[in-house]
């Protein structure tokens, strides 16, 4: 019953912007850490950018100052505003959430289910 569902993603033209969204639902005590990673094909999956409860914010270099993470807490949402675009960021985009839920006691790792970013030059 705990969910993370991502949305957004689709295609775009390299040099556009798009932006994500990931919701967490469910019985849900507390939304912690969250955090974007994303996998292209062949490759490993790589973590994008991180926000704690409070805001504190971490970047890969590979997206610095043209990505930005954010949350709501009011809605346990997180986003992702993609500015600037390139084809290298053409990836399945996952949302991952550290949640504390009425079910377990402790604070576990949760993963959506991931969206689709294909950037065309």
């Amino acid at each position: 019953q705990v969910q993370l569902v991502e949305s957004g993603g689709g295609l775009v033209q390299a040099g556009g912007s798009l932006r994500l969204s990931c919701a967490a639902s469910g019985s849900i005590f507390s939304v912690n850490e969250m955090a974007w990673y994303r996998q292209a094909p062949g490759k490993q999956r790589e973590l994008v950018a991180t926000i704690t409860s409070g805001g504190s914010t971490n970047y890969a270099d590979s997206v610095k100052g043209r990505f930005t993470i954010s949350r709501d807490n009011t809605k346990n949402t997180m986003y992702l505003q993609m500015n600037s675009v390139k084809p290298e960021d053409t990836a399945v985009y996952y949302c991952n959430a550290h949640l504390t839920t009425y079910a377990l006691y402790s604070n576990r790792e949760f993963w959506g289910q991931g969206t689709q970013v294909t950037v065309s030059s």
